[in-house]
């Protein structure tokens, strides 16, 4: 791909966009054919030059996480030789996967986190704590760090570590920006002191600052208490390797669109209207070791594509409201755990906690949250009809030690906590 960060097609005419975006995606269609053990055979040349828009991508086989692990060998489409990286999935919601990259998916992926950071407002003049993890595989701990050196910002990569640890860290180095999980955002603003002013600006991976109608959700209030930070969420996967990154405006994150092509999919595979709910289908483009092809993410989200008030043309993709494979039937109402999470974020006694989706004795959906035991009696009381006024059900409440809690949290020596545990699915 020969893209730069000062040409980006952001601000082009629809028209002109939607061009790019379809020669873009034949080239890719035929690399798939020609390469992919997976997909050979599952579509034709002649189907790949009758599209002419992006919409009639629809009539192609759509790729489920399923496939990605169970036949994963059939999706490389370089030489074993060719492959320079492998990182794994996240696991969050079933097992890890592993994906190969090329030299070339390198480059691309610092392109589209530089692209993504720069969206973000972050710039060559800032120093940027990341405080993910870059070991065990994790694809998102790297791509900040190339993305960030290719954007030409300075890089401390402090890694996963207790709040403590991240003062001292800014003590001495004075960065301007974080990359962090929210959660931890918080932590860190509680435990710092005034030497965090120069602080100005975070990346916020992993859990959604806004609410479905672009409010700040009750974890972005949380952190406005502890700091006064410029909060941008930005959303990606490990089989997508292409970030959605809110502007300056916050009302959801860009699509990349000389790197990936969206559809918000109902559950029958057909696109919904714009600003509806459904489940974020991907095709990353210029990918050449695992090409996918219509992923289905399993995240539940809204696609936008009236043009933006920061002037960029792209559509953009609305915060992430829940995955399919965590709903949950209780008593007839369906809810999903960042429903709960919400209202947990507005309880400071309520962290850390875990959240237990089980079958009961009838099969049917049941929800305990486990929470500490400094928790106390009236806070748990208290939460629970915060609980039922937002799901209008009440799950089971129970406290358990501190302890024992992030034992759970971080099983399997998992690299990020794990708050969700679904043993409705012999997978999790």
């Amino acid at each position: 791909m020969n893209f730069s960060l000062t040409n980006v097609p952001d601000f082009l005419p629809l028209a002109e966009i939607e061009n790019l975006q379809v020669a873009l995606l034949k080239k890719q269609l035929r690399y798939i054919q020609a390469n992919s053990r997976f997909y050979k055979g599952k579509f034709s040349i002649g189907e790949i030059e009758g599209i002419s828009t992006v919409s009639d991508l629809s009539s192609f086989i759509r790729t489920s996480k399923k496939d990605l692990a169970e036949f994963n060998p059939d999706f490389l489409s370089i030489s074993q030789r060719e492959v320079v990286e492998y990182v794994t999935t996240s696991g969050t919601t079933g097992k890890p996967v592993t994906i190969a990259l090329s030299k070339a998916n390198l480059k691309r992926l610092a392109y589209n986190e530089a692209r993504s950071l720069s969206i973000a407002g972050f710039t060559a003049d800032d120093i940027v704590q990341i405080t993910t993890t870059l070991d065990k595989g994790f694809m998102a701990g790297m791509a900040y760090y190339m993305g960030l050196t290719e954007l030409g910002a300075a890089v401390l990569r402090a890694g996963q570590g207790s709040p403590e640890f991240h003062c001292e860290m800014i003590k001495q180095i004075q960065p301007t920006a974080l990359v962090a999980v929210p959660s931890f955002l918080q932590k860190l603003g509680l435990s710092a002191s005034s030497f965090t002013h120069q602080i100005k600006k975070a990346l916020c991976i992993g859990e959604p600052l806004r609410n479905k109608d672009f409010s700040d959700n009750q974890l972005s209030i949380n952190i406005a208490k502890c700091w006064d930070l410029d909060l941008r969420s930005t959303y990606a996967s490990t089989e997508m390797a292409t970030a959605f990154t809110e502007c300056s405006e916050k009302k959801g994150g860009h699509l990349l669109p000389e790197l990936i092509i969206l559809e918000i999919l109902d559950e029958h595979g057909n696109e919904v209207a714009d600003g509806e709910l459904g489940e974020v289908t991907v095709t990353p483009l210029g990918v050449e070791a695992m090409p996918l092809l219509r992923f289905r993410t399993g995240d539940l989200a809204r696609k936008y594509s009236s043009p933006c008030a920061c002037g960029r043309n792209t559509p953009r993709l609305g915060p992430i409201e829940g995955r399919l494979a965590q709903m949950i039937k209780l008593k007839g109402t369906a809810i999903f755990p960042g429903q709960i999470e919400d209202v947990l974020h507005s309880f400071p006694t309520a962290n850390p906690y875990l959240i237990r989706l089980e079958s009961d004795d009838n099969g049917m959906d049941a929800v305990t949250i486990e929470l500490p035991e400094t928790c106390t009696h009236q806070d748990m009381d208290t939460l629970l009809v915060n609980l039922q006024a937002r799901l209008r059900v009440k799950p089971t409440l129970k406290r358990s030690s501190i302890s024992e809690i992030q034992r759970i949290l971080f099983r399997g020596e998992s690299r990020k906590p794990k708050k969700i545990i679904d043993t409705r699915n012999a997978e999790n």
